[in-house]
C-alpha cells in the first residue's frame, strides 16, 4: 500500500489553515535568528583569538620564554618567573580546593538531610559564585596577609583563588553526583556494600566527567583572575630559588604581567610584550583544558565500564 502524500493543513471549510503557516514562520525567522547569534558569537571568538595571536605570535621566541623580567634592563623581557609564578597558583589552588569541593559537595547530596540548613547552604554558594572578585581580594588581604602574618605572597593568592572558585566546585560537582542514576546506589547497596565504598566506588567515579568539568572551570578563572591576586600575590617578578620557599614570597601571574605591561603606554615594545604575553596566556589555557579533557574521557570510558 503507497503511503499517500501529506496534505497541506486545511481548516473545516477546505481552506489551508493560516494559523499553521504563520507559526512556521515565526518558527523560520527564530531559528534564522539563533543561528545568526550563534555565528556571531563564533565569528567574535575566533576573531578576537587570531587578532591577539597574529598580533603576539611573532614576537615568541625563546629566550623571550626561559629568560628573567627585569624592569631596567632591555635584554632581560622573558616571563619565565610568570609562567612559573601562574603554575604555582594554578596547582596549590587545585590541590587544597579540590578535596574540600568534592567532600562538601559529597555531604550535601549523599549524607545531609535535605531541609532549610542544606538550602541556605546552596544558596550561600550560588551568591559567594556571584561576588566580584575584587572583593574576594580585600578580604583575602585583610584576613590571609595581614591577619594571619602571611604577607602578601603566593601561598596568600592561592587561599584567597580557593575562597573564589570553591562556590563553582561545590555546586558542579553537586550537579554531577545529582544525575547519577539511583539504580546505581541501590545495587550497591543490595549487594551488602557500605554507604562510603558505594558513594567512592560507585558514585564519584560516574560522576568524575562533571567534577572535571568543575575543575576546568576553576582552572580558567585562576589563570585568567587578576583583581584579587594584585592585593594578595604581588607584583614581584624574580626567578624562584627554592621549589617550596617561593610560594611565601610574591609572585606576578602571565594576566598581572600582561597587566602591568600594556599599562606602560610609553613604553614602545610594552605592546608587542603585551600580547606575547597574552598570547602564551591563551596556548597555556588552551593546554590546561586539553589535559582536563583527556583525564574526562578517561574517568568517561572507565565510569562507563563500571556501569
Amino acid at each position: 500500500m503507497v503511503a499517500s502524500k501529506r496534505e497541506p493543513a486545511t481548516t473545516g471549510g477546505g481552506f489551508p489553515s493560516l494559523h499553521r503557516s504563520r507559526r512556521r514562520t515565526k518558527d523560520r525567522v527564530l531559528a534564522g535568528l539563533i543561528y545568526l547569534c550563534a555565528a556571531l558569537t563564533v565569528c567574535v571568538l575566533v576573531g578576537l583569538i587570531a587578532y591577539i595571536l597574529v598580533q603576539g605570535v611573532p614576537h615568541i621566541s625563546w629566550d623571550f620564554l626561559s629568560t628573567a623580567f627585569s624592569a631596567r634592563d632591555e635584554s632581560l623581557k622573558g616571563i619565565l618567573p610568570m609562567i612559573i609564578n601562574t603554575l604555582y597558583i594554578v596547582v596549590i589552588t587545585l590541590l587544597i580546593v579540590t578535596p574540600v569541593g568534592i567532600s562538601a559537595a559529597i555531604y550535601l547530596t549523599q549524607y545531609a538531610r535535605q531541609g532549610k540548613l542544606v538550602k541556605a547552604i546552596r544558596f550561600t554558594t550560588e551568591v559567594l559564585s556571584g561576588v566580584p572578585s575584587i572583593i574576594f581580594g580585600l578580604f583575602g588581604y585583610t584576613v590571609f596577609c595581614v591577619m594571619l602574618g602571611m604577607g602578601v605572597s603566593i601561598l596568600a593568592g592561592c587561599l584567597t583563588m580557593t575562597i573564589c572558585i570553591l562556590p563553582t566546585i561545590i555546586r558542579t560537582t553537586e550537579e554531577s553526583l545529582l544525575a547519577v542514576p539511583d539504580s546505581y546506589k541501590e545495587g550497591a547497596l543490595a549487594l551488602g556494600a557500605g554507604k562510603l565504598r558505594v558513594v567512592l566506588g560507585i558514585v564519584l567515579p560516574c560522576a568524575m566527567p562533571g567534577v572535571l568539568t568543575a575543575l576546568i572551570l576553576g582552572m580558567g578563572r585562576i589563570v585568567g583572575e587578576s583583581a584579587a591576586l594584585i592585593f594578595t600575590s604581588g607584583m614581584a617578578y624574580d626567578m624562584p630559588k627554592e621549589f617550596f620557599g617561593h610560594i611565601l614570597q610574591s609572585g606576578r601571574t602571565l594576566t598581572l604581567h600582561l597587566y602591568q605591561t600594556a599599562s606602560q603606554a610609553t613604553d614602545p615594545n610594552a605592546f608587542h610584550i603585551a600580547y606575547a604575553t597574552a598570547s602564551v596566556l591563551l596556548i597555556l589555557v588552551f593546554l590546561l583544558n586539553r589535559l582536563a579533557s583527556l583525564l574526562s574521557r578517561v574517568f568517561d570510558r572507565s565510569a562507563k565500564a563500571r556501569a
